[in-house]
């Protein structure tokens, strides 16, 4: 029985990782406001992206194993920060600021709470895929998860496709976890940045043989880069600096381990 049911979870794992989620537009969260003085420096996230990101080729890569209980306390302490503020009263550059970085911190606290484990899909419950689906926080009163964040309240308000660049979810296959954190002053080029250095790395974009091989971000969220392929494609060369051809046979992967650095 117990052989039965490791095959079959065997077989299942691997559909529920490609089942992404679409973006589900969530009204409570869609509400702003414009003459917002209230700013975030994000100051205590970025001492510990200071600390602990090391690079490492084309990888931004966190020091789990380094992080000190003061560390761990500090990062606590700037969820809490966070969440206590009802970012509805924020402007919308600020919104956005605020729920990518909340994620991220988020993820680096779930991976600390666990560690030493070799993948976030380790997480959660028995038939869990890993923590996304998981209440992590609550924030003006309502309980929020990973899945809630990226795809019900930044994927629809915001509508652009960059976010994917800048969530992170602790894994070689993902776009870096940014060694700058979010700011609404800067987010244009923020977003920028981590969509030009994916794009032209392998684990975002890399040929192989006369296939092109691209990240799976590209085929979970296809609707989020236009819609189709050639849309894909399209998006690719808006950033690469060696264009995709338009007629290119693509594949698909992605690289699960952490993003820790190597013993």
């Amino acid at each position: 029985m117990l052989q039965r049911l490791t095959l079959l979870l065997g077989l299942l794992l691997p559909l529920i990782a490609h089942a992404a989620p679409k973006a589900d537009y969530w009204p409570m969260w869609d509400a702003h406001n414009p003459d917002s003085q209230a700013t975030f420096t994000h100051h205590s996230w970025q001492v510990l992206l200071d600390k602990y990101l090391q690079p490492q080729g084309q990888h931004t890569l966190f020091n789990y194993a380094a992080v000190t209980d003061p560390d761990k306390e500090t990062l606590d302490h700037y969820i809490r920060m966070l969440t206590e503020r009802d970012p509805r009263t924020l402007t919308k550059n600020e919104q956005y600021a605020y729920w990518v970085n909340l994620y991220n911190a988020v993820t680096v606290k779930l991976i600390l709470a666990e560690y030493p484990v070799r993948s976030i899909t380790k997480l959660g419950g028995l038939f869990s895929f890993g923590p996304w689906d998981d209440e992590v926080v609550t924030v003006a009163g309502e309980p929020l998860t990973l899945n809630d964040i990226e795809h019900r309240i930044l994927r629809p308000l915001w509508q652009d496709p960059r976010t994917h660049y800048a969530v992170n979810c602790a894994s070689l296959g993902c776009p870096n976890l940014q060694s700058k954190a979010f700011q609404a002053n800067s987010l244009e080029a923020q977003l920028e940045h981590a969509a030009y250095t994916f794009i032209n790395s392998d684990k975002g974009v890399s040929q192989q043989g006369g296939k092109w091989q691209l990240s799976s971000i590209y085929e979970w969220f296809q609707a989020d880069f236009g819609g189709d392929e050639k849309d894909v494609i399209a998006h690719i060369n808006h950033y690469r600096d060696m264009p995709l051809p338009q007629e290119a046979t693509l594949e698909y992967d992605y690289n699960w381990d952490l993003n820790q650095p190597s013993d």
